[in-house]
């Protein structure tokens, strides 16, 4: 693929996300969705392997159904209500298909199914990208519906959770790992959508900072399956130091950056009287700590490697700029007493 066609295929992810962004019109905006989905299909299968063309393929089916199923609900909102407009839906069947849609979108559980597949056999540049930019539009439209009951996002959340933190045990595929990670986090945001919206912008912003960091830091050690982590020292010890503090935020330990949003929801659920959910999540994510964990336990050397001291790998030069993945970094480690103030500024 040549570097027109790949900067033309970036952009066209750029002019979706922001076209739905723009739009308060339900046909604009999915369009917009469907020229995020028409552009990535290409970027997956730009190495033609037959793992990387079945993952697109099964990307464009689980797509279609989600357009197709949204495409409806738009049509019977119109025809029930008379409007197009996203904020002035008001009857709650197309609602609830449209939250169904979306979720199916993103890779919420139930609808998850083909997510831990896709990003299986994705190169880790593509599965950044699926797993952060693909996730603003139709969050966006979640955020933009007027919910008259906010049980089936509720349910949704709790759910993806649950499924996220069971679904990543006995993983050995590293994008496996963080596909179920990314449907646990979505979760988070997800059951706090209808109760505090700026917890879910923070929620959002803070995974999409850690899942940057860790995947970038991943491109830099060239890992894809969790054997390959317990060499990792050989290639860029610094790096392989500071990896463990990335997964424990993504895991929400305090102090660092990923403890700020699942405290504040935590606090959130408590106030409104949704002890038990609150509980049922923080147990829910005792699961995907787990598997964090144990990232942890293999890229600090407690696990030796079973290679050769000959067989090492070499430590060459990263072929990838490190100045972003160092800012980024940095961020999802310390960012954590700056809370009250990005609160603060998303509240306002």
């Amino acid at each position: 693929m040549t570097q027109i066609v790949q900067s033309t295929l970036l952009m066209s992810l750029g002019l979706g996300t922001m076209m739905t962004f723009a739009s308060t019109h339900w046909l604009l905006a999915w369009m917009g969705i469907e020229i995020n989905t028409l552009a990535l299909i290409p970027l997956m299968v730009q190495n033609p392997h037959p793992r990387a063309v079945e993952a697109a393929t099964k990307y464009f089916f689980a797509q279609t159904v989600a357009s197709a199923l949204l495409l409806f609900a738009t049509f019977s909102n119109s025809y029930l209500t008379g409007t197009w407009n996203i904020p002035l839906m008001s009857h709650p069947t197309p609602m609830a298909l449209c939250i169904l849609a979306l979720a199916m979108k993103v890779g919420l559980a139930p609808l998850h199914t083909w997510l831990p597949e896709v990003m299986q056999a994705l190169d880790l540049r593509i599965a950044l990208i699926l797993s952060t930019w693909q996730k603003l539009a139709p969050l966006y439209l979640m955020y933009q519906i007027p919910l008259t009951s906010s049980n089936i996002l509720l349910t949704l959340g709790l759910l993806s959770i649950i499924v996220g933190g069971l679904g990543g045990f006995n993983q050995v595929q590293l994008r496996k790992i963080l596909a179920y990670s990314s449907i646990a986090h979505l979760g988070w945001m997800i059951l706090i959508l209808s109760i505090s919206p700026p917890l879910t912008l923070l929620a959002l912003y803070t995974y999409l900072l850690i899942s940057t960091s860790l995947f970038l830091s991943l491109m830099l050690l060239r890992a894809k399956h969790i054997s390959s982590l317990s060499t990792s020292w050989a290639k860029i010890p610094t790096l392989t130091a500071i990896l463990p503090f990335i997964l424990l935020s993504l895991g929400g330990l305090p102090p660092l950056t990923g403890f700020a949003p699942k405290w504040l929801i935590t606090m959130e659920l408590v106030n409104e009287g949704m002890t038990l959910m609150a509980l049922i999540a923080i147990l829910s994510s005792l699961l995907s700590l787990y598997f964090y964990l144990r990232l942890f336990y293999t890229t600090t050397l407690t696990t030796p490697p079973n290679n050769l001291p000959g067989t090492l790998p070499w430590r060459f030069h990263p072929q990838h700029n490190t100045l972003v993945p160092a800012l980024t970094i940095t961020a999802t480690i310390t960012l954590l007493p700056l809370t009250p103030t990005i609160l603060a500024y998303l509240t306002w």
